[in-house]
């Protein structure tokens, strides 16, 4: 199973996005053959199934799956042709199946079905997470003691990922533990050109410049690749992270990159998505950079150099994940009615990643 595969995560941002709606005619799948399906693999299933889809999701479309008894969450690829490797919902699965026994809050697996037969694409079957989503990273409506506690228990649960023995939970093959940044620049350098649709000089210097300038990487762990406020099911009451979702682009690597792509928020604007910069963090009761920097170093005694590099690094990543979601609306395959606005943040992207690259001594 060693692989660095990674597909087009679901960067959806938008507080609206928040719940399901009824199934387009296009995204719809076959219920005969997948009642047969879940009759075979999932243990205690019981029908009729009734389905809606959940609003977010620009790579994997994910649908909500209910019976008379029980919840399920459905996640598939996306019909229709596919970037090479892209949409690995065989390595969500795996993860959180390697996950779920630590008791590490990920949601409980019941299936894999890698024939496309079935509905038209591979997918697989999870618990449902009943809980909080939160959008806004300056959590509004809520008293700073919440806020503290909520970042404190989502910095918490990276360090604790990253804690975990790859080998001890089954993952040992799920990737290479070293090189990972070298790795993921190759890649996303490769799928941004598969779906480039125009020529970009600063993108075209960054990836010269990237690999020729990797920090050392101290460290090896299971990295998530997509971990932010966003991305994670809080308890409906409590201040805890009960479950951490889209592993599409996990693998093993550098717990570093990994923490400072969810950093990266502290200076992204704060515009009613999860970017901080620009808010009174004190005020707020958020954990500044340095507090939740100096957590993740106590949590779990990896070094944290300046961020610079690997914020351009990270804000690359991006533009590549954007660039193909760009590609996608123009083919007419993206699946969510935000691509569209999503595909503009293309060259911001690259502008900032570009300028974080200078101020990491990257000459013009």
């Amino acid at each position: 199973m060693a692989d660095d595969r990674t597909g087009m995560p679901d960067i959806d941002f938008d507080k609206e996005m928040v719940g399901t709606v009824a199934v387009e005619e296009r995204d719809k799948l076959d219920l005969e053959a997948l009642t047969a399906w879940f009759d075979a693999n999932v243990e205690g299933f019981a029908g009729p199934i009734h389905y809606t889809k959940f609003k977010g999701g620009q790579s994997n479309p994910t649908y909500k799956i209910d019976t008379p008894g029980q919840s399920y969450v459905l996640r598939r690829q996306p019909f229709g042709k596919l970037l090479p490797s892209a949409h690995a919902v065989d390595r969500e699965y795996a993860a959180m199946t390697g996950l779920y026994p630590t008791g590490f809050p990920v949601p409980k697996t019941y299936g894999l079905c890698e024939d496309p037969q079935v509905i038209g694409s591979k997918f697989f079957v999870m618990s449902l997470a009943d809980g909080r989503s939160l959008w806004n990273g300056a959590l509004p409506g809520m008293e700073p003691d919440q806020r503290r506690e909520l970042y404190n228990a989502l910095i918490d649960t990276m360090a604790e990922l990253h804690l975990n023995k790859p080998e001890e939970i089954g993952l040992g093959d799920y990737g290479k533990p070293t090189d990972y940044c070298a790795r993921q620049i190759a890649r996303w350098s490769k799928q941004y050109k598969l779906s480039e649709t125009e020529h970009m000089p600063q993108m075209e210097r960054l990836i010269e410049w990237l690999p020729e300038t990797i920090p050392p990487q101290h460290e090896s762990s299971v990295v998530h690749g997509d971990y932010r406020l966003d991305n994670v099911i809080f308890h409906a009451e409590e201040n805890r992270v009960i479950a951490v979702l889209d592993w599409e682009l996990s693998t093993l690597g550098d717990p570093i990159a990994d923490f400072s792509y969810l950093m990266l928020n502290w200076f992204q604007p704060a515009d009613g998505r999860a970017g901080l910069l620009g808010l009174d963090l004190a005020e707020l009761g958020i954990p500044t950079v340095e507090e939740a920097v100096e957590r993740y170093v106590a949590a779990t005694g990896y070094p944290v150099p300046p961020m610079d590099w690997y914020f351009a690094y990270n804000l690359f990543r991006l533009a590549g994940i954007m660039q193909g979601i760009k590609k996608r609306v123009i083919d007419g395959t993206a699946s969510s009615a935000h691509a569209k606005a999503m595909s503009e943040r293309v060259a911001p992207l690259v502008e900032r990643a570009y300028a974080f690259a200078r101020d990491a001594g990257m000459p013009e």
